[in-house]
Order: C-alpha cells, then structure tokens, then sequence
C-alpha cells in the first residue's frame, strides 16, 4: 500500500481522520499521504441576478493552499517515519473527482472522516464523505469524529450471503486483508427469522473458496435491523473496522431511504471500510 488520500475541509473530524490514516500508514506500509482539498468556485451564470460577491479563483486557492500547509505542519511531528505527507488542492467538487483524483495520485486507499447525523441530517444535509464511496471505484476507509487508530487486528465483514458471487471485489478485498493479516469474521444478518437454507450454505461455500487461506469465522445473526445488529455485533466482538461491499443496484433507494452502507456511516462508532463491488 504506497498512498492514502486523506481529503479535508480543515474541521476537527478533518483532522482526526488524517491522524487516524497516520497511524494506518505505519501499520500497512504506507509511503505517502495525500491531504486534498477541493475548493468549489461558483461562477456566476450570464444574466441571472445574484447577491453573492465575486471570489478571485487565484485568492481562494491560495487560501486553500494555506490551509493544506498549515494542516501538513500540525501533523508532522505525528508522520511515521518512511512517510512522505504531500498536499493537493483543485478546484472541484470532491465527489465528482474522487475516482479521478485516486487513480491520478495511484492511491490504495482514501480516508475520510464523518461526523454522523440525526435521521433529519441524514435526509436533507447527506453526508460528503458518503458521496465519496457512491462515486470512487477506490476502497474509502470511513473515520468516525471519535474514533482513534489502534493497530486493526479484527475485522468484521458484514456480508449478504444471498449476494455473493461475481461482484465481489476479490482482488482488493484480498489484498487489504494481506496487509492487516487481522482475524477475519464474516457476519450475515438474517432480518427475516428464515435461518439457514441450501441457498445459504451454496453461499458461504462460494464465499470460503474465495477467502481461503484467510481462516475466516462465520457468524450468522437474527436481527429485525440490520445496521443495529451489525453493530451489536462488531461491539460484542471488539472489532477494529467493519468491511462492507456497497453494490450498485439499490445502493441509494432515493432520498428518503439511504443503503445499508450509508446508515452504518452515520452511526458507526467503528471506521467502516467500503470496497465496491
């Protein structure tokens, strides 16, 4: 793993997620961390009336610079040694350039913080960094605000049985977990009271050809809620992160039902590791 790409707005949860990815780059091996900002300049549309001032692209630019250098400076003395911590800035919406962005800088990995929300913030304000993980083919490790790093030696891969199969990301799942080499756990929560079935069976059978020579354990859990029962569930175990594949079908049901991997990121208190399918 050569580079991580930390994107920042200079907040506090901000700046937890880029000392969270210092601690991760000293346990993977990581060379280089990549601060990003994306600064949005709004460019007034020909004879339409608007009230906002104009902004100078050089100034706001220079400004994000200053902010990048000035986050670069309060992290050094934290930087592993053998890390190299670099900054970027461009002027962009960061969910439209993030897969762009990772495949420019050859990242293995982004690290984003959130801060989590009510079910209203959720609704009506989103979140940037779920955004991020809709439009990146590049794995995004979600940082909660309260979240520290302690080295990740469990993990817990919240997996839908009835799902497994072509789509699962085999080659960057793998080859994170070689570079944790952390006790793998795959949980399926069970929401209907059905229990096991030959299909079931058929699944985990797939999903233990993949992850051979991962040792994984599987956990099968009755739960009405899914999330809920995820996080009971990586609570009771002491899990590190929580892994997710978010799939394309279904992902964002619309604005007033978000996906399995958009509630677990507002109300994880675990970083949650999301691999596109």
């Amino acid at each position: 793993m050569k580079t991580i790409i930390v994107p920042t707005d200079f907040s506090a949860t901000a700046y937890n997620a880029a000392r969270y990815a210092l601690g991760l780059a000293h346990q993977m091996g990581t060379t280089r961390i990549v601060l990003f900002h994306a600064y949005e300049l709004i460019v007034p549309i020909p004879d339409v009336p608007t009230s906002l001032p104009m902004v100078d692209p050089n100034e706001l630019k220079e400004a994000s610079l200053e902010g990048l250098e000035r986050m670069k400076k309060d992290l050094l003395a934290e930087l592993p040694e053998g890390v190299t911590l670099d900054y970027r800035a461009d002027n962009t919406l960061l969910a439209a350039h993030a897969d762009a962005l990772s495949k420019e800088e050859q990242a293995d990995l982004i690290v984003m913080g959130t801060t989590g929300g009510n079910q209203l913030e959720e609704i009506l304000i989103g979140s940037n960094t779920i955004d991020v993980v809709k439009h990146t083919t590049c794995p995004v490790l979600i940082v909660p605000s309260g979240a520290t790093f302690k080295p990740i030696n469990k993990i817990v891969f919240a997996c839908d049985f009835k799902k497994v199969g072509t789509g699962t990301p085999v080659y960057p799942l793998k080859r994170l977990l070689n570079v944790f080499q952390a006790e793998l756990h795959v949980l399926n929560i069970d929401r209907e009271g059905k229990g096991l079935s030959a299909g079931t069976s058929e699944a985990s059978l797939l999903l233990d050809t993949l992850l051979e020579g991962y040792h994984p354990k599987y956990h099968f859990v009755d739960h009405s809620n899914v999330v809920q029962g995820i996080m009971e569930f990586a609570d009771k175990e002491n899990a590190d992160i929580i892994l997710t594949i978010p799939r394309k079908h279904g992902l964002f049901e619309g604005i007033f039902k978000r996906s399995r991997t958009a509630q677990l990121a507002f109300h994880t208190h675990i970083p949650l590791l999301a691999i596109h399918e």
